[in-house]
C-alpha cells in the first residue's frame, strides 16, 4: 500500500479519542438523564441573569454568594412560581385521570351531537372519536406523569444554577475553552443562544400568561364551566402556533352554546375572538418581535418533542433544543467550508461586553 494512502497516526488517535469521550458522554447522559431538565434549567436562568449578575458583582461590588441568592430568589418568584402555579394547579384539576377522562368524554360527545344536529354532517366519526379519546388520555397521563417530579428538578436546577452564578466568568471561560470550535462560531452560538432563550423562557411565558388571564375574564363574565382550568389550559394552549388558544375556547364556546346557553357562548366567543385574540397579537408583535423570531415549525415539534422528554417544562426547552440543534447545523457547515470567516459571521478581533469585558459565551 502506497504510504501516502495510510492513515496517519493522528488521525487514527483523534478518532479513537472522539470514540470514546462519545462513549462516556453517552454514559453520563444515560445515567444523569434525570437532570437533563434541571442543567437546561440553569442554563436558562443563568442566560437571563447573567446581565444583572455581572452588575452587581463587578459595578456594585458585591460578594458572589450574595449576588448568586439574590438573583436566585428574583428568578424564582418571577419566572419559576408563574409557570409551577399553572402546572400545579393542572395536576390539581387533572390528577385524577379517570373522572377528568370521563368528563372529556362527555364533553366531546356534547360537541360532536350538537354539530350533527345543526349540520347534518358527521364531523367525527365514531372510530376518529375513540382516537381523540384515546390520545387525550395518554397525552394527559404522559404530561401530568412527567411533572410529579418537578420539585425535584427545581432543587437540582438551583444547586447547579448557584455554582453558575456564583463564578461566572470561570463557568464562561471552561465552556468557551472546551468548544472544539472558531472563535466566531462560538460567539455566534453564544449570541443565537441568548436570543432563543429569552425569547422561549421570558416571551412565551408572557404571552401565554397574557392570554390566559385576559381569557380568564372572559370565562368569569360568560360564566363558563371551570374558569380556573380553562384559564391553565389556554395559557398552556396559547404557546402552540397557528391554532394556539382557539383549540380550547372554541370548543368551549360550542359546549356552551350546546348546554343552551346561546347568548353566553356566543358572548363569549366574540370576546375570545377579538379580545383575546388582539392581546395575542399585540404581545408577539411587540415583545417576541424583539426578542427572536422563531419558526412556527421550530415551536410545533419542539413543544411534542419537549413534552415527551420533560413534560410540562418541554414547552419552554424543546423549541430551544430544535432551534439549537438547526444552529449547529449551520455552525458545522460554517466550520468546515472553504472560507476561513464566512461575510455573515465576521466579528471583531475582540467581542466587547456591555461590560467592559471580553463576551466568552453568551
Amino acid at each position: 500500500m502506497n504510504k501516502d494512502k495510510q492513515i496517519s497516526n493522528i488521525a487514527i488517535k483523534q478518532v479513537a479519542l472522539i470514540a470514546i469521550i462519545l462513549v462516556l458522554t453517552g454514559l453520563i447522559c444515560f445515567n444523569l438523564s434525570l437532570f437533563i431538565p434541571s442543567v437546561l434549567g440553569a442554563i436558562t436562568i443563568y442566560v437571563v441573569c447573567r446581565r444583572y449578575n455581572f452588575y452587581l458583582q463587578e459595578e456594585k461590588k458585591w460578594k458572589p454568594w450574595l449576588s448568586a441568592m439574590v438573583l436566585m430568589l428574583a428568578s424564582l418568584i418571577i419566572l419559576i412560581l408563574p409557570v409551577y402555579f399553572i402546572v400545579d394547579l393542572l395536576i390539581d384539576k387533572l390528577g385524577n385521570a379517570q373522572v377528568y377522562m370521563a368528563k372529556f368524554n362527555v364533553f366531546l360527545d356534547k360537541i360532536h351531537s350538537y354539530i350533527y344536529s345543526k349540520v347534518n354532517f358527521d364531523i367525527l366519526s365514531k372510530e376518529n372519536m375513540d382516537k381523540v379519546k384515546g390520545f387525550a388520555g395518554r397525552f394527559s397521563t404522559s404530561a401530568l406523569s412527567g411533572t410529579f417530579n418537578t420539585l425535584t428538578v427545581i432543587m437540582s436546577m438551583y444547586f447547579i444554577l448557584y455554582f453558575m452564578l456564583e463564578r461566572p466568568r470561570l463557568f464562561e471561560k471552561v465552556l468557551s475553552s472546551s468548544a472544539p470550535l472558531k472563535r466566531a462560531n462560538i460567539s455566534l452560538i453564544g449570541d443565537k443562544l441568548r436570543k432563543l432563550i429569552m425569547a422561549n423562557a421570558i416571551g412565551i411565558p408572557v404571552v401565554a400568561i397574557g392570554q390566559g388571564v385576559v381569557a380568564l375574564v372572559g370565562y368569569f363574565i360568560f360564566g363558563a364551566p371551570s374558569p380556573v382550568l380553562l384559564f391553565a389550559l389556554t395559557a398552556a394552549a396559547s404557546m402552540i402556533p397557528v391554532v394556539g388558544a382557539a383549540i380550547v375556547y372554541i370548543p368551549v364556546c360550542v359546549f356552551m352554546i350546546a348546554e343552551g346557553n346561546t347568548g353566553q357562548g356566543l358572548g363569549l366567543a366574540a370576546y375570545c375572538l377579538v379580545v383575546v385574540g388582539l392581546t395575542d397579537n399585540l404581545l408577539r408583535f411587540t415583545l417576541l418581535k424583539k426578542l427572536e423570531n422563531i419558526h412556527p415549525l421550530n415551536t410545533v415539534f419542539g413543544i411534542i418533542m419537549g413534552m415527551n422528554l420533560f413534560g410540562f417544562m418541554g414547552l419552554i426547552f424543546g423549541p430551544i433544543l430544535i432551534s439549537f440543534t438547526v444552529l449547529l447545523i449551520q455552525v458545522y457547515r460554517n466550520e468546515f467550508s472553504d472560507e476561513d470567516s464566512p461575510p455573515d459571521l465576521e466579528l471583531p478581533g475582540k467581542d466587547n461586553d456591555e461590560d467592559g469585558k471580553v463576551n466568552l459565551i453568551v
